[in-house]
């Protein structure tokens, strides 16, 4: 009986030992087809953390759009659905339009790492969401409206827009609609080779890189300068995900993004250096705005998206308490 009570008390600290030291898995899916640049940061992402958490914390990528709809993904990991989302803030923008301090931003992760402000909206994530924002990945580069046809311009030297067909998404309509006066067309990533190529659209923003990725190039010949808005593409985690995950892997994987963040900054302006250099040769035209003209294309990307924060906080329970203080941790006037 005491062997036997012995043996019990022995397996029982064993089980409880393993249990412990279990290792703990996310699983994640990403919104871009995986041979998309972006997409492939966040592979490389996760490629880190599975290495640096090997017996503590690992990634189980479960695939991209094709798994959950782009759209659908920031709801999936709110529910528990999955553990992880690497998404643009832009897809969730209506439950979070604190977002657009990201959109509107002249600054990168590594800055507003340090000045508090990915932690004001990890915090606001947290609070209006249940997600834990994990990091910013691949800020520092912007966006380029890239067109078919050569762009004309008014004699003031504002971009004419009337005409032309224009994709638009929820990242940059606010500037498109409001301020350049477009009729836009919505369509996601994943469709807009086709309407390219059936002439349902003409022109598109998109980052400054990827266009090669996408085949978009093949249609598109000018690229309208001067680049606006950053892109926000962030990792969320479900809360109690979080919650639930040793201290140990939450140290991970907290600390392989803050320093993915710095590394994703470095490797894509690298791949836009490259882009811009293929794309050249191919014979891809670069128009540029001038004076008051280029001034006023640049304030209305910023201010138009703005007013579209203030806007949507002001419908928000929780209001615009945070509006200044996100425009202070984002926008350095001096940086312009």
């Amino acid at each position: 009986m005491k062997l036997q009570l012995a043996a019990g008390v022995i397996a029982g600290s064993t089980l409880i030992g393993v249990s412990a030291s279990a290792q703990d898995t996310l699983t994640a899916v990403h919104a871009f087809p995986e041979t998309l640049i972006y997409t492939q940061s966040f592979l490389s992402f996760v490629d880190k953390v599975n290495e640096a958490g090997e017996g503590v914390i690992q990634i189980e990528v479960r695939g991209g759009p094709e798994a959950i709809g782009m759209f659908q993904q920031p709801d999936a990991v709110r529910d528990g659905i999955v553990d992880m989302v690497y998404t643009p803030g832009s897809f969730y923008g209506g439950a979070l339009p604190e977002k657009d301090a990201l959109v509107a931003s002249n600054l990168t992760a590594i800055e507003t790492r340090e000045n508090g402000g990915i932690a004001l909206i990890d915090e606001i994530h947290q609070e209006k969401m249940g997600l834990k924002y994990l990091g910013w990945f691949d800020s520092g580069v912007c966006y380029n409206l890239w067109t078919r046809n050569e762009p004309s311009f008014d004699a003031d030297g504002n971009l004419e827009v009337e005409g032309l067909k224009l994709r638009g998404n929820a990242v940059y309509n606010a500037f498109f609609t409001n301020y350049l006066g477009a009729q836009v067309i919505d369509l996601p990533t994943g469709e807009v080779y086709a309407a390219l190529q059936r002439g349902v659209v003409d022109a598109t923003g998109w980052t400054q890189i990827g266009l090669i990725d996408l085949k978009w190039n093949e249609f598109l010949n000018y690229r309208i300068e001067p680049c606006f808005f950053s892109t926000d593409l962030g990792v969320i985690v479900n809360l109690d995900s979080w919650n639930n995950l040793s201290a140990d892997a939450q140290k991970i994987l907290q600390d392989v993004a803050v320093q993915h963040e710095i590394d994703s900054v470095n490797a894509l302006r690298t791949k836009r250096d490259d882009d811009f250099a293929a794309l050249a040769e191919q014979g891809m035209q670069v128009v540029e705005l001038q004076g008051e003209a280029r001034a006023n294309y640049l304030a209305a990307a910023r201010e138009k998206t703005w007013e579209r924060m203030r806007e949507q906080m002001e419908a928000a329970p929780q209001g615009t308490g945070n509006y200044d203080r996100l425009i202070e941790l984002f926008y350095d006037p001096a940086a312009d």
